[in-house]
């Protein structure tokens, strides 16, 4: 009896090992992913393929993650992160994801590389993620789990704080963390508003809270790489851009109206 229950584990975990994907590469690297060439059960596997070491995600956390998604079919990719600048924001608070993404992503230390593998109808996750995947269709999601905060972490607000008259641009509150540089994954809080009317247009509170952008030409508004250059995490920051020939939206997925003069005020929450 104990000899065949000894067979059945190792066909079963030859079965497992003949449907599991192979990852490789360095966390923060985007992932090289290849696909067995049997197709997986209808139910959604999560496995760890390398833990970190930091703080460890908790329920109601927003998440901050890169993630791969590839279809199974073709092994085509289907969404990445990791071109365009703009790690993804999941909220763990039971309603903005699937039970399978939170399986993922609860209770994860920092620095973990988790793989989810399943049909999208079970794997649904934020609408930004997963887009027009057909319910049946499997897919491959790699995720590196950057950090997660709460959702009101040194929370700039809805609206914009007393700020001098004329506008004081600059530090307004000093950090004493590690500086922040060109090219930096950088972790904010903020708000924007047009000026001088403080009409709040954008705001981190309001896609769920703290987010994570990269301090690079093109993938933050015009003005954050010079006014955030040099900053200390724990910092406030106030930077104005002169008015905006037409609406755009940043590779970091951030939209800057046109029109008028613009302020925003940014906390430095982390680097990750």
């Amino acid at each position: 009896m104990r000899a065949l229950a000894l067979l059945c584990l190792v066909v079963f975990a030859g079965a497992c090992a003949a449907t599991t994907p192979t990852v490789t590469g360095a966390f923060g690297e985007r992932p090289v992913i290849e696909l067995p060439s049997r197709r997986p059960a209808d139910t959604p596997v999560v496995s760890v393929l390398s833990e970190g070491s930091g703080p460890f995600t908790k329920r109601g956390d927003v998440v901050l993650t890169e993630v791969e998604i590839r279809r199974w079919d073709g092994a085509k990719p289907y969404v990445t992160t990791y071109d365009t600048k703009r790690p993804l924001t999941v909220v763990l608070d039971g309603r903005h994801v699937s039970p399978a993404w939170e399986r993922a992503l609860l209770g994860r230390p920092a620095g973990s590389r988790v793989m989810l593998v399943g049909p999208a109808q079970l794997g649904y996750g934020p609408p930004e993620a997963l887009g027009s995947a057909a319910p049946d269709e499997t897919l491959v999601l790699v995720f590196d789990i950057l950090a997660g905060y709460p959702p009101d972490a040194r929370l700039v607000g809805k609206r914009l704080p007393d700020l001098p008259d004329p506008l004081r641009e600059g530090v307004l509150i000093d950090g004493s963390g590690p500086p922040v540089t060109r090219g930096s994954r950088v972790v904010v809080q903020y708000v924007g508003a047009r000026w001088p009317s403080g009409k709040v247009f954008d705001s981190s509170s309001a896609g769920g809270g703290p987010r994570a952008v990269v301090l690079e030409d093109g993938a933050v508004p015009p003005g954050w790489v010079e006014g955030l250059d040099g900053r200390r995490v724990g910092s406030r920051v106030a930077i104005t851009t002169p008015a905006v020939p037409e609406k755009g939206v940043t590779t970091g997925g951030m939209t800057v109206p046109a029109g008028s003069r613009l302020v925003y005020v940014v906390d430095v929450i982390d680097l990750v």
